[in-house]
């Protein structure tokens, strides 16, 4: 099953539903591109048709995740809620997201008290 989205295509595992990625195998001495879902470990050889479309863009990790740093923690545009701050017992926090972990699982989110500027996270 493939999807369509602003010009990116995704393809889907058809037995499981996981987003497949792309790797590369060594087969017959010759290294192919193989489509793989991650879950049941599905394998499906990219054509040539195919690969002549796909491009492969690498990020490093630093570039995945949002860090609020010093500067950024003065701003007081973020979002308010109502929870209690497990250091200094204040009940307001600024919160945000942020996808720490891989697509397939849910966001991190993280709260930033408005009196001590204490951080943690939310423990699912």
């Amino acid at each position: 099953m493939m999807n369509h989205l602003h010009g990116i295509v995704m393809e889907f595992c058809p037995e499981c539903g996981m987003r497949l990625t792309l790797t590369w195998k060594p087969l017959d001495n010759i290294v192919r591109s193989f489509l793989v879902c991650p879950k049941c470990n599905y394998l499906r050889e990219v054509t040539s048709e195919e690969s002549a479309f796909s491009k492969v863009i690498e990020r490093p990790p630093t570039e995945r995740i949002a860090v609020i740093n010093g500067e950024s923690a003065t701003i007081r545009t973020m979002p308010k809620t109502k929870i209690e701050c497990p250091k200094c017992s204040n009940r307001e926090a600024f919160w945000w997201m942020v996808q720490t972990r891989g697509t397939d699982e849910s966001p991190t989110q993280f709260f930033r008290c408005t009196r001590c500027m204490y951080t943690w996270r939310e423990m699912a």
